[in-house]
């Protein structure tokens, strides 16, 4: 069993800063995208960064320059750092990750979501 586990949510006034971080457990083969998504109250889950295990980024536009995320490859760990937060920035923030494990000797991949964690700025 693989398992994400989110740490680091919490309530920051606008200007301020917060770090996420997603530990990933269990039978792990390999961890191909990690990434980060959110859902805001009545909004749709969008996608605010990812990374690959090569190290190349991708961003929401919403988020450049303000939000960095980064990873441990050897602590199978993804983060987000997020600064200059604003109030459009309050949802509940998911981890995800495709690793692959290990079935009968053949690595099977698939897409792992942690269980969120909340992010709340005020204004």
């Amino acid at each position: 069993q693989v398992q994400l586990v989110e740490s680091g949510g919490g309530l920051v006034q606008a200007g301020g800063s917060l770090r996420l971080s997603c530990a990933a457990s269990g039978s792990i083969f390999s961890i191909n995208a990690m990434g980060w998504y959110r859902q805001a109250p009545g909004k749709q889950c969008e996608l605010v960064a990812t990374i690959i295990s090569g190290g190349s980024t991708n961003y929401a536009d919403s988020v450049k320059g303000r939000f960095t995320i980064s990873r441990d490859n050897a602590k199978n760990t993804v983060y987000l750092q997020m600064n200059s937060l604003k109030p459009e920035d309050t949802a509940v923030y998911y981890c995800n990750a495709f690793i692959y494990i290990r079935r009968s000797g053949i690595p099977i991949g698939g897409d792992y979501w942690g269980q969120g964690t909340q992010v709340t700025v005020t204004s």
